[in-house]
């Protein structure tokens, strides 16, 4: 491969053209050059600007499938906005993912037989940290071999220093304005990950699971009251049981007591309007610690609460005698206690939805925590207007009414997490007074290079005690993320990058992840930014927002490590080059669809790459050849001021393939800059996929061939000036959605001094005057012809190679004057050896006639045809439909098969006569034709 940019030495003559397009000898060349060029960074410029954020990756692995799609649609509007002048931004970066990564690193440990706790958090930290230096290089290196055009300069991490900074600054705002507080509520909480967790990352799997009927007896009498539940083992932690209060069936036993079985505890009976007299027997336990719904119940009823498990998912010492069973032998055995004391009334089935932990897959307990929450409502209202009042665009619509439904819906964010690895909360407690006081401010200390956390504060803000101790938790990962497009730019400092950059152009992201990234950026945002931007329409995150459909196998199931149906992009891409695997998601990528992929679709563009790798290579070839007999160089056929005069004209005429191909251009550019200027990335390339193959490659080329070497020297100099300047321009145009290919074939091509990347030349901008319709109509109408007569050949079943004459009519003057000005390209193109043009209709009798609107074409069998061995054939075809026709016709007129034989195979049978008998139609039909002809050539 050449240095880049290539040196003289290496001309675009002498470079070598292989047979068939290998992306493995270029990708990783022209990966490589990009970063080592510094190709992509944003620097100042005037005019127009376009900014996006990367959707950080988890630090924690590689990337996958759906980083490919979301990374290609970025690449390709970036490069397209690059094209086009705008100073472009494509800020990269990754997260650090705090449940996911502390799950990987304790599995580390675990092969060494350790636990975090044992070795403390300052050293589990520090073995995290050598975990993202591995895993974040290996992301790094991914993405520059698939090519994103990413500013590296400028990349991020959310647990940098100044990113630290950010979500300090952040969290004491939040704090101070008293938008973040601490409270004891129902959480999500993992066993497994021993954190909470917010509701989105909580997965509903609707589950065959049972109603224990379970009876709890009533105090001072023999009778009890039936309870129904799903989760016997939290009755341990029961402090009433509820009814409605218009329940006809409990009203008189309101305000008594029941005795909690395995407990003997008496427990009151309440009436609530919260419990749904339809479900179970109409009388629910109350279980405050354990149930949302009862949780709010005994706040209205000041009933206690009682946590009757352990973090890690045991039952704990309020639990008695189960006390350090595992929750589900718990109930095992509970229920078994309940049967032996007559307790229980019966089981039944019941299918409901459990929730599972969305990183370990574990089910989630629900259950009363204290915990760091963020005030949503006032934030959300905002976010909501900036929706609706049109200051961000949703695409597509339907996310845009999800979003807004949510909002209107929101609920308090649980912002802490129960891990080690993140960042720490900023606020010490004091051992004296319990009160709590913030950091100082958001300065950071970094030991080693690495942030550590807030500065402590000297004293306790109420009680003046030093005993201060740092609040142990870690926030959420998405609440740094949703600092992400500002904390990146430098805020909270008014930086430059910040005052160019934001609010960022737009964001696309999966839809998968609206609730959890892009509406708490909107959020976040528009509040935090307040102080920077006082006009609303300023402080919005991203003016758009793009959702992306999801990756899907070709079931159309959705990936996941636990079905083993994920796709790694490297591996495909190691089969059929980058190019091809981006232009396959881009193709299929249509808003609100998802993705189902197969390595037939990748297939098919990979031949697509290895069609424009061909036909370049036709190109060279045969420049060569015409270099060696005209004297020209390729400078003076293909230098960029040459190309930058295109079209020319012979004899002061241009050709009417050169008005139709650059005509073809002007509309397909149009159609790309609509398509993504409104996200339609799937409609953008496949109008370029059929431009390039379609109208370029099977039409233009195939067209001007004759032409390029045309004894008059003056036509061929124009031929290979117009295919040149076309070229150049349909790798333009084609660089945004395949970059390697088009950027090493640029790059073979005569290019101006200094010039250094495809990537920083203009996108194609030909004048609307280029827009031929008339061209268009005739070359439409002449492609009509040939793709008809194409199609009679092959139903005739004529040798490919063998030219035969056809017969055209047409009683538009002006469509046979197209013709005939035309007719030795339709011939050529048809591999005719004569095209009749005449006005009447043709008729059939003697081969076959396509029939259009426009024109009758007919090709005579006694063109192509061995009538007499043709008749043989037929006639032998004719006896051997008869005779299977009969065969079956008589075994189905045999009552006895009929009474013997399954009924599947005696309908398959019918409905194989029946396909027999219309092949036995057509066979007597061509036959009849094949006669005519026969009788005709003997009277002759």
């Amino acid at each position: 491969m050449p240095d880049y940019p290539p040196t003289a030495s290496e001309t675009p003559e002498t470079k070598d053209f292989a047979k068939a397009y290998d992306p493995q000898q270029i990708e990783p060349y022209w990966a490589q050059a990009w970063v080592d060029g510094q190709l992509f960074r944003a620097d100042p410029k005037p005019g127009k600007t376009f900014c996006i954020v990367i959707p950080p990756p988890n630090v924690t692995g590689s990337i996958h499938i759906g980083h490919m799609l979301e990374h290609t649609q970025i690449d390709a509007l970036t490069r397209w906005h690059r094209m086009r002048g705008f100073r472009t931004l494509w800020l990269p970066g990754m997260d650090h993912a705090g449940i996911a990564t502390q799950v990987v690193v304790e599995r580390e440990l675990g092969k060494e037989n350790l636990k975090r706790e044992e070795i403390g958090r300052e050293e589990f930290e520090r073995r995290v940290w050598e975990w993202k230096a591995r895993s974040g290089g290996n992301i790094k290196r991914q993405m520059i071999r698939l090519g994103a055009s990413c500013d590296w300069s400028r990349e991020r991490f959310t647990l940098d220093p100044p990113l630290y900074r950010s979500v300090l600054e952040a969290f004491l705002r939040l704090y101070r304005e008293g938008l973040i507080y601490r409270g004891r509520y129902i959480v999500n909480w993992c066993p497994r990950c021993m954190t909470a967790l917010s509701d989105l990352e909580v997965v509903h799997k609707e589950s065959a699971g049972h109603l224990w009927h379970i009876r709890y007896p009533l105090v001072g009498s023999t009778e009890s009251l039936v309870v129904a539940t799903t989760r016997p083992e939290t009755l341990l932690g029961d402090t009433a049981v509820a009814v409605h209060p218009e329940d006809d069936r409990y009203r008189g036993l309101i305000g008594r007591k029941v005795l909690l079985p395995l407990m003997n505890r008496e427990i009151p009976i309440i009436a609530d309007e919260f419990v749904d007299r339809e479900f179970g027997t109409g009388a629910v336990k109350i279980t405050p610690a354990h149930d949302p719904n009862d949780f709010e119940a005994g706040r209205r009823h000041n009933l206690p609460q009682i946590d009757v498990m352990t973090d890690d998912g045991k039952m704990g010492e309020a639990a008695g005698p189960y006390a350090g069973l595992d929750r589900f032998e718990a109930r095992k055995r509970i229920v078994a206690d309940l049967q032996t004391l007559g307790l229980l009334e019966g089981i039944t089935d019941h299918a409901h939805a459990v929730g599972i932990c969305d990183r370990c897959k574990t089910v989630v307990e629900p259950r009363v925590s204290e915990q760091w929450f963020c005030k949503m409502k006032d934030m959300a209202e905002e976010a909501s207007a900036a929706v609706s009042d049109g200051m961000i665009s949703v695409v597509p619509e339907n996310q845009r009414t999800i979003y807004l439904n949510w909002m209107a819906n929101i609920r308090d964010w649980c912002i802490s997490r129960q891990l080690w690895w993140g960042h720490r909360i900023p606020i010490w407690h004091c051992a004296d007074c319990q009160a709590m006081t913030p950091a100082r401010d958001s300065r950071v200390e970094v030991v080693n290079g690495h942030a550590r956390g807030a500065s402590p504060p000297e004293k306790c803000s109420a009680c003046g005690s030093s005993k201060l101790k740092q609040d142990k938790d870690v926030l959420d990962t998405w609440f740094s993320s949703g600092l992400w497009p500002f904390s990146t730019l430098g805020w909270p400092d008014d930086t430059q990058d910040l005052r160019d950059f934001y609010p960022t152009s737009v964001l696309i992201s999966g839809y998968d992840i609206l609730f959890f990234w892009d509406a708490r950026m909107i959020m976040l945002g528009l509040h935090l930014m307040k102080d920077r931007r006082p006009d609303v329409t300023d402080r919005v995150p991203f003016r758009e927002l793009y959702l992306h459909a999801l990756v899907r196998d070709p079931e159309g199931v959705k990936m996941s490590k636990t079905r083993g149906n994920v796709v790694d992009p490297l591996e495909l891409i190691e089969k059929y080059g980058t190019d091809a695997l981006r232009f396959t998601l881009t193709v299929m990528a249509a808003p609100g669809t998802d993705i189902a992929l197969s390595e037939d679709r990748i297939l098919s563009y990979r031949a697509f790459a290895n069609k424009i790798w061909n036909a370049a290579r036709f190109i060279f070839v045969n420049l060569a050849k015409f270099q060696a007999t005209s004297g020209q160089t390729i400078e003076q056929l293909a230098s960029p001021e040459v190309r930058a005069a295109a079209p020319y004209a012979t004899a002061g005429r241009t050709a009417l393939a050169d008005r139709w191909i650059y005509s073809r251009l002007a509309q397909t550019v149009a159609t790309v800059n609509d398509a993504l200027e409104h996200f339609r990335f799937h409609e953008a390339a496949h109008v370029v996929y059929h431009f390039f193959w379609g109208d370029f490659c099977d039409w233009y080329i195939e067209w001007v061939k004759p032409a390029l070497a045309d004894a008059n020297p003056d036509a061929a100099l124009a031929a290979w000036r117009n295919l040149f300047a076309v070229f150049e321009a349909a790798l333009r145009l084609l660089h945004p959605f395949m970059p390697f290919l088009t950027e090493e074939l640029w790059h073979r091509l005569p290019q101006r001094a200094g010039a250094r990347s495809i990537a920083l030349e203009a996108f194609p901008d030909p004048p609307a005057s280029r827009q031929d319709a008339e061209a268009e109509a005739e070359v439409s109408l002449l492609q009509e012809i040939i793709v008809a007569a194409r199609n009679v050949r092959a139903e005739m079943k004529i040798d490919p190679k063998r030219r035969v004459a056809a017969d055209f009519s047409s009683a538009d003057e002006a469509v046979r004057t197209t013709v005939e000005q035309n007719r030795d390209l339709v011939a050529r193109l048809a591999t005719l050896s004569d095209l009749r043009v005449a006005s009447q209709r043709l008729e059939s009798p003697d081969g076959t006639v396509r029939t259009t609107a426009r024109f009758d074409l007919r090709i005579s069998h006694g063109e192509t045809l061995d009538v007499p061995a043709e008749l043989a054939r037929q006639r032998k075809e004719k006896e051997r439909l008869e005779r299977d026709i009969e065969s079956k016709r008589t075994r189905l007129s045999d009552e006895a098969f009929r009474s013997r034989a399954p009924a599947d195979i005696v309908r398959q049978m019918e409905t194989t006569v029946a396909e027999r008998r219309v092949e036995l139609i057509k066979v007597n039909e061509r036959l009849a034709q094949l006669e005519k002809i026969s009788g005709a050539s003997a009277a002759t």
